[in-house]
């Protein structure tokens, strides 16, 4: 397997560490005002879940493995986890409800989703990084409020809270970050 610097590692690489392959949930460089710069990462180990916090200098060395990457098209949940096609091969693919954790409440049907396999066992799926929701439930908009600084909490038609400029009423459709759920912008029809 091809080495790297640690500061490069990205979320969704997988490293080889101990003779065990692990998937990056998190990296992030930390370049402190004295000593030596490390990157902090956050793992998964893929043979059973464990998750693991590692620290390296950005400089080291560390193997990367490179896992197959496909497009797939989401279909179902069920109690095995949750199923997805590749529109080319028609070939089903059933992830692990803990490989797609938090971010499973933003998949919708027929959102086309990157998962990425190591010897065909499915190790992590990528979400685009926006969606569309609906604004099921917030508070009635207060006039005086300025937009430049007051935002109200809403709750989406996925169950997710989040805050939302104050324009923003029951009924309208925005985009959302699936990476912390944060508001982006109006929806365009």
């Amino acid at each position: 397997m091809p080495k790297v610097i640690a500061s490069s590692l990205r979320k969704g690489n997988a490293v080889e560490i101990d003779g065990k392959l692990y998937i990056v949930l998190t990296a992030q460089n930390i370049h402190p005002g004295k000593g030596t710069p490390v990157t902090q990462l956050e793992l998964r180990r893929i043979s059973d879940g464990v998750k693991v916090a590692e620290r390296f200098r950005t400089t080291e060395l560390v193997e990367r493995a490179y896992l197959d990457e496909r497009e797939y098209t989401y279909l179902y949940e069920d109690a095995e986890g949750y199923h997805f096609l590749n529109a080319e091969t028609y070939e089903q693919i059933t992830v692990p409800k803990e490989v797609i954790g938090e971010q499973a409440i933003y998949l919708t049907d027929g959102m086309t989703v990157t998962i990425a396999t190591h010897e065909g066992v499915p190790v992590s799926v990528t979400l685009p990084s926006r969606v569309v929701l609906e604004v099921v439930e917030t508070e009635p908009v207060t006039k005086g409020q300025t937009a430049a600084a007051s935002y109200k909490p809403a709750v989406l038609s996925n169950g997710v809270r989040t805050m939302v400029p104050p324009h923003v009423t029951v009924g309208t459709k925005i985009v959302v970050s699936t990476e912390d759920g944060s508001y982006i912008e109006r929806a365009k029809e």
